[in-house]
């Protein structure tokens, strides 16, 4: 699709609309959002544009659909999978000025935020009034925006769900630049179709969310931290599902092999506990009786020891839990530190975990390459950092190809899928196919249905076009 070029009038508008200071148009400015934490090469918009309210959004699209401008939304920038990257330049709306907790209504047990929220801030801000919100991303700088449209899910996955779960209601600006207000401060909705839920996880290709009400829990009195080595991946594997079989749902269940807990250390510069071990189970259980959060973690540290653990470590001091998951938290982020990562997302039924990474160890050696495997084991979604090291380009991008296509054949064949809370954006767009349906005809009925969607939506493809799929 041809589209409308950022003009000098156009910006004169768009400085109209949101002031000048909140328009940037200098390249080395403009930079800074050319790119998100993906491996996909920049791309320079023409233009950013920071608005503090919904009507400075709405107008601008309005604007933007008007002139056939593509526009990116914008928050945190800590996408994976390229879907923040303004392949087409023109114009990136960046929420970072919208980043207020609007209400706290204690009464619903609900949140009113904006999208340039960062989560780390929001779970910091309800924690000191006694509240949780559930979800929670290993990268604690995201923000809410993004996690609204991957659907994000994090460590608390296993037991809570994933952000899908704990929206009330959105407040949404189309491409037409007209605002509209999906859901109500209500548990129970069974009123028409639900298009706040086809917002969530739309990676921002059909409208842009500029206050979403999200659900809170009571926060949990006590928390306490098992950090469990195994002699190999195998048994820390099949002990996931013997938890969950034995009717105990942690908090978080994560696993982690020892590649990603060395190159952690790295990061942090200080040794992990254990660290000469094939692999880990980092569990934390939370409860508001100690009797009973003891007596949780002593039957899950007899579980472990019972498949084959070496030990069964217990952090129960905050301080203690913090070094503990700093170091599981941080694995992303260290092993870019070293180099050229790509990253995988992928998801299986929990029980289907051993077969899962077994196959993946398999496909790095016969590709010869090497990853660190580690993530949610408790929902069955297991993130692979794919390392370039001293490989060429040519032979990376190969090497990365074919691993990729293999490792998510692999998820399929087990019942999983490619995709679980990063999704899709322009890294996984070719592999989009494959994931949908039972065949490959049912497969291009749903995308067909999401083109068709998007296109209701966004008549003139300006939201965050070619992400997903291509019309």
């Amino acid at each position: 699709m041809e589209y409308g070029k950022v003009t000098c009038d156009i910006i004169e508008a768009l400085e109209a609309i949101v002031g000048a200071d909140d328009v940037l148009t200098d390249k080395e400015k403009l930079e800074v959002y050319s790119h998100d934490e993906s491996t996909i090469p920049p791309h320079l918009p023409d233009v950013v544009v920071k608005p503090e309210s919904t009507h400075e959004v709405a107008m601008a699209l309005k604007l933007a659909n008007e002139k056939r401008i593509p526009v990116v939304a914008r928050s945190c920038g800590t996408c994976v999978t390229g879907g923040t990257v303004p392949i087409h330049g023109g114009i990136v709306i960046s929420f970072e000025k919208m980043n207020r907790i609007l209400e706290i209504d204690e009464e619903n047990l609900l949140v009113t935020v904006e999208p340039g929220v960062v989560i780390m801030d929001l779970h910091a801000e309800m924690e000191k009034r006694g509240y949780l919100y559930p979800p929670d991303p290993a990268q604690k700088g995201s923000c809410l925006g993004g996690n609204i449209n991957t659907n994000a899910g994090g460590m608390t996955g296993v037991k809570y769900g994933v952000t899908r779960d704990f929206v009330e209601a959105l407040e949404v600006v189309l491409s037409t630049g007209e605002v509209i207000h999906l859901g109500r401060k209500t548990v129970k909705n069974s009123t028409g179709y639900s298009l706040k839920d086809l917002i969530i996880g739309s990676e921002g290709t059909l409208g842009m969310t500029t206050k979403m009400i999200l659900r809170l829990v009571p926060l949990p009195k006590i928390l306490t931290t098992l950090y469990v080595p195994f002699n190999n991946f195998q048994d820390a594997a099949k002990t996931v599902a013997e938890i969950i079989r034995n009717k105990i749902v942690p908090l978080a269940l994560e696993f982690a092999d020892q590649p990603s807990i060395l190159v952690a250390e790295r990061f942090l510069g200080r040794p992990m506990p254990h660290n000469s071990a094939p692999a880990y189970l980092i569990i934390r259980l939370d409860g508001n009786l100690r009797e009973e959060v003891d007596a949780a973690y002593e039957a899950v540290g007899e579980i472990c020891l019972e498949h084959g653990a070496i030990d069964v470590l217990v952090a129960d001091t905050s301080e203690s839990q913090e070094k503990v998951w700093e170091g599981r938290s941080c694995i992303i982020d260290a092993a870019k530190a070293e180099g050229v990562v790509e990253l995988l997302d992928a998801v299986v039924p929990r029980n289907r975990l051993p077969d899962f990474l077994e196959g993946l160890n398999a496909l790095a050696r016969r590709i010869g390459i090497h990853v660190q495997n580690f993530g949610h084991a408790g929902d069955g979604n297991v993130h692979t950092n794919i390392l370039k090291e001293d490989m060429s380009d040519e032979e990376w991008n190969a090497k990365v190809q074919n691993f990729c296509a293999d490792a998510y054949r692999l998820s399929l064949s087990l019942g999983g899928n490619i995709s679980a809370e990063h999704g899709i954006g322009l890294v996984r767009k070719q592999f989009l196919p494959l994931a949908l349906g039972a065949n490959e005809r049912d497969s291009a009925i749903q995308i067909d249905l999401m083109r068709k969607i998007k296109t209701i939506f966004d008549p003139n493809n300006i939201l965050n076009p070619d992400k997903i799929f291509t019309l």
